[in-house]
């Protein structure tokens, strides 16, 4: 007679779409995702780079080489964020069948900029990814989602929506709107549950731009402050996604993994 498996198996065979899945956390909730048996579809801006992700995704996990496919989907231009993601929906669904989960990890380069810089198109370039495009992908996705608790919505934002740090006013006004998005959902889109993730720093694609050096140092500064006494990984930060995917009793919540930064002065 085999256990149960009343736990381990609630993401087995579910649907979830990754937006941002191609790197950084979105990949990583795409690899967990697979790992607990679930479909996945990862969506970026750039094919090739879905291309490549799924070559490496179907390399780690074999037995899930049926289980992920990627779709492009441009969330940077203004004009055409809102028909680029019905697009991107409608190519998910084009098999028939709903979707059970959606994770947004999308994202684009930290809008850090002192108050003096601050203009209406530097404002709304710095929102349009992290701020305007999950508001869109929750007024298109209940239609794509499976009814019922069990589906669910989950967005991301940032420890600086909770600790604020100087030239960062614009995105994390951002990062705290979302805070207020999430729980304003929760009730619009009910019973569908909807969610967000506050990760501190990451060791992911974001901070590539800085030299090795600059990159090294930085994280051994955050590691020395930080009770946890590193940078995260992002295979730690996807644990957060997977428990409110699974935890069909939560909802309209923000989840913080931040290593103790914001219990440290």
């Amino acid at each position: 007679m085999a256990d149960q498996v009343k736990y381990t198996n609630k993401l087995k065979d579910q649907r979830v779409l990754v937006i941002g899945g191609s790197s950084g956390i979105g990949f990583g909730v795409a690899e967990a995702c697979l790992e607990n048996g679930s479909i996945v579809i990862i969506s970026s801006s750039n094919q090739d780079r879905i291309q490549k992700t799924i070559e490496k995704l179907q390399k780690a996990y074999p037995s899930a080489k049926d289980r992920i496919t990627g779709h492009a989907c441009n969330l940077g231009d203004q004009s055409t964020l809102e028909d680029n993601l019905k697009q991107l929906f409608e190519k998910v669904a084009s098999d028939g069948k709903k979707l059970d989960h959606i994770v947004f990890t999308a994202a684009d380069p930290l809008a850090v900029m002192k108050i003096s810089e601050v203009d209406m198109p530097k404002l709304i370039q710095a929102g349009l990814i992290r701020f305007f495009a999950p508001l869109l992908v929750a007024k298109h996705a209940p239609q794509y989602l499976n009814p019922g608790p069990e589906s669910s919505i989950t967005l991301t934002t940032g420890s600086v929506s909770e600790r604020p740090r100087p030239d960062w006013a614009a995105i994390g006004s951002f990062a705290t709107g979302l805070q207020g998005m999430c729980r304003g959902l929760a009730l619009d889109l009910k019973p569908i549950r909807v969610n967000v993730i506050s990760p501190g720093a990451v060791d992911t694609e974001l901070w590539s731009g800085m030299s090795e050096q600059q990159r090294k140092d930085m994280f051994e500064q955050i590691g020395g402050h930080v009770p946890t006494g590193r940078v995260a990984r992002v295979e730690d930060v996807a644990e957060a996604y997977l428990y409110v995917m699974r935890d069909r009793n939560v909802t309209g919540s923000m989840i913080s993994t931040n290593g103790g930064h914001l219990v440290v002065m």
